[in-house]
């Protein structure tokens, strides 16, 4: 069985700079950002208005719930009629992230049209035919199955196929019929095309070589057909070579679309500006459980004191190789002359961005104990302080940011994150980051006030948007929310969550699109509801309490993707998100509310109950018990919900990059326990209070880290050779067609 793997991404959308000017008198444009997986807007910035160098400055951080080819930046332009027009675009491919992971990097804007997405399956059969008059010809016979994930053009797409053999005197072509309203048509259609042979041809000496097939291509694009007058658009296509028929004369094989070959329009690339990203990109591959556990066992001992000291243990190790040291001083008295102000702000502000987002994330993890407590505790001081509105938050904010949190920044080795206190460095940038996170978390009217440094109050200004305190009222609503059913008499409601969606109609009479209707979606701390539009009285409402489960419903069930099911007592309400990452927030944090409930499912049906029947078990009984375990069903209480596998992976992935370091530490504990004296200056860094201890502990760590590197190796190897290039999963395009065509090489089957 596979690992899974794991896809983070962290983006930072910069600014814009050099967009072309609108072809009006105000010339000044105003233009937002989205970010796409593919195709799928996964995220949109805020619109910055008249201008052409246009500051974003925003964060997105996900976890990408599905495999991609592209990860897209895409700018646009509004306009006074509110009508979006697209101004170029940044495509970066999956296996390009890892050259721009962590650095500011400016990219071309690309015109849109000049990289196409999605896929087509095509089927090739050469085939020979007598005529009439006894001659045999060759027919080449092209299967045009489908397509999968093209693009949407202007909010629709309805695509054909155009086919044509190309080829010496060649200007064969034919369509196939319009798929309206849909980026996955389904088209299965067959044209033949007349191929000619030398007369030199007989069967016996038949070589692909010597014949003029192999000068022959057959050219596939899609095109989206227009009402408008200026065209349909052409939305990718794929030119194949007939020599990869080989001697047996069929092809089958999925394939990328490319781009024109002209480029599309004739537009300069210079002339659409560009757009300045930092992308932080990971990808984890998690093993089965016992492959971790060498490692995972040394990082567990690390809290036996009595075997080892702790500067001796996995963790400590771990902390020592891991540290960065970016300066980050920002009062211009203590600036060392080597620094730069605006470089330590910058850090600065990039070390509290992090920290702060980790924390307001991770609200549907926090206990259900700590809920509990902060509910009480934001219940009693809004009876006791009714005046204020706010004191709500601030009662919890003040516990869990002045309490908690900022103590554990400022002094770590407090809270046994760290056996020791750091350096003096460390801890100055300690100090201002829990300062700032402090001040963010206060919600205070007045925050520059709450500084007596000046430096300290210029820095917040990189603070003061509203989305940060947004955030900050969203993390505290969701970690004060009670699971004791019996307190919602007093609990004011909280609105967690809300949003445009489609639900398909809860009654199972009636079947098609239509029952699909885009509805506003409201998630409170008492009850899940949708309505027509905002602001309108509820057409449905769920109570938390009758939520049974919240989990994936599977794309065959409806042709639909992005869907999720909310289970109730008597029937589920199936529902499509806008994303692929809107569709996992919303089923986290529906998971997270209704965790309490005790009348959860243990198991559920992943497929919808359509025509007398469950799709994925066949049953007929629609109250039949489901046939697939529950997600997120762990105990409702002080447990967390931690991956151990993927979070050894993570440590793995930590130790494998510094790698040098651990050796560098085996020679640190090798010159101590040599010469006592002195540490050379290039070991100064590392804390070795028992070198023959620790040294021991490195040697293991080393050891397991080596063991894991050779098996990431072998799944790698094993992995390329069972991927079948040309499969659904790895369509030829880019660079995989010489893969391809290595690979054929390789089999006896086939002859190229």
């Amino acid at each position: 069985m596979p690992p899974p793997y794991y896809d983070i991404l962290k983006d930072i959308t910069g600014e814009a700079k050099n967009i072309p000017p609108y072809p009006g008198p105000n010339r000044m444009r105003d233009c937002y950002c989205t970010v796409n997986l593919d195709q799928e807007e996964v995220f949109r910035t805020k619109i910055v208005e008249k201008s052409l160098c246009p500051f974003y400055g925003e964060d997105f951080y996900c976890e990408i719930p599905r495999s991609f080819r592209h990860l897209s930046f895409y700018i646009f332009d509004r306009d006074v009629f509110r009508r979006d027009s697209s101004i170029g675009k940044v495509a970066v491919k999956k296996e390009d992230l890892q050259k721009y992971h962590g650095k500011d990097t400016w990219f071309q804007l690309q015109p849109v049209s000049a990289d196409s997405e999605g896929k087509v399956h095509l089927e090739l059969r050469l085939s020979e035919v007598i005529t009439d008059s006894g001659v045999i010809s060759h027919k080449l016979a092209t299967r045009v199955l489908e397509c999968q994930g093209l693009p949407i053009v202007n909010g629709q797409c309805d695509p054909y196929a155009a086919v044509s053999l190309l080829g010496p005197s060649r200007s064969d072509a034919k369509k196939t019929k319009v798929k309206r309203k849909t980026n996955n048509p389904q088209f299965d259609e067959v044209f033949y095309f007349e191929v000619t042979r030398p007369l030199s041809y007989t069967k016996r000496q038949f070589d692909v070589e010597e014949e003029d097939v192999d000068k022959l291509a057959l050219r596939v694009d899609l095109w989206n057909a227009s009402n408008l007058k200026f065209g349909d658009e052409f939305l990718g296509g794929v030119r194949v070579p007939l020599r990869v028929l080989g001697q047996v004369g069929v092809h089958d094989a999925w394939y990328f679309l490319q781009p024109r070959e002209n480029g599309g329009k004739s537009v300069k690339v210079e002339e659409l500006g560009s757009l300045r990203l930092n992308i932080v990109y990971t990808e984890d591959h998690v093993f089965p459980s016992e492959h971790y556990t060498p490692l995972r066992d040394l990082l567990l001992h690390s809290a036996n004191v009595e075997v080892h000291p702790v500067s001796a243990s996995t963790a400590h190790i771990l902390g020592e190789i891991c540290t960065e040291h970016k300066p980050c001083e920002i009062d211009p008295v203590k600036l060392k002359e080597s620094e730069n102000l605006d470089t330590n702000r910058e850090n600065l502000r990039q070390y509290v961005d992090r920290i702060f987002n980790v924390i307001t994330t991770s609200g549907v993890r926090c206990p259900t104990v700590m809920c509990d407590i902060f509910f009480s505790l934001r219940e009693s001081a809004a009876t006791r302080f009714q005046v204020d509105q706010d004191v709500r938050y601030t009662a919890v904010s003040s516990f869990i940011f002045l309490r908690f949190f900022a103590p554990a920044i400022l002094s770590p080795n407090l809270f046994h994150l760290r056996p020791h206190h750091p350096d003096p460095a460390t801890s100055r940038t300690l100090t201002l980051i829990s300062k700032t996170i402090q001040t963010l978390g206060s919600l205070a009217k007045s925050k520059s006030a709450n500084f007596k440094e000046s430096y300290m109050a210029a820095f917040y200004d990189y603070f003061n948007e509203q989305k940060y305190a947004d955030a900050v009222k969203n993390f505290l609503d969701l970690i004060s929310t009670s699971g004791k059913w019996d307190q919602k008499s007093i609990e004011t409601p909280i609105m967690l969550k809300e949003g445009f969606m489609i639900k398909r109609a809860q009654g199972r009479n009636r079947f098609g699109m239509k029952n699909f209707k885009k509805r506003w979606f409201r998630l409170t701390n008492h009850e899940f509801t949708y309505h027509k539009t905002k602001g309108e009285g509820a057409l449905c409402s769920i109570p938390i309490e009758n939520i049974l489960a919240v989990e994936r419903l599977e794309e065959e069930s409806f042709k639909m993707k992005n869907m999720f099911q909310v289970i109730q007592p008597e029937r589920a309400l199936y529902i499509q998100a806008n994303n692929c990452v809107e569709a996992r927030d919303w089923i986290d944090i529906l998971t997270k509310v209704s965790q309490c409930n005790r009348k959860r499912l243990s198991t559920y049906h992943p497929s919808a109950y359509l025509n007398g029947h469950w799709l994925c078990c066949k049953l007929s009984a629609d109250a039949a018990p489901g046939c697939t375990p529950c997600t997120g069903g762990l105990p409702a209480n002080i447990q967390l919900d931690v991956d151990g596998d993927r979070e050894t992976e993570r440590i793995y992935s930590l130790f494998s990059t510094y790698m040098t370091k651990l050796i560098k530490m085996q020679e640190a504990c090798g010159s101590k326990s040599v010469y006592d004296g002195p540490e050379q200056e290039e070991y100064s860094s590392f804390v070795i209070d028992d070198p023959q201890e620790t040294y021991k502990t490195l040697k293991l760590i080393v050891s397991a880290v080596q063991t894991l590197e050779q098996q990431h190796t072998k799944y790698k190897r094993d992995k390329f050779k069972k991927t079948k290039i040309g499969s659904q999963e790895h369509p030829i395009g880019d660079k995989s067609f010489q893969c391809y065509i290595r690979q054929q090489s390789e089999s006896s089957t086939y002859s190229i």
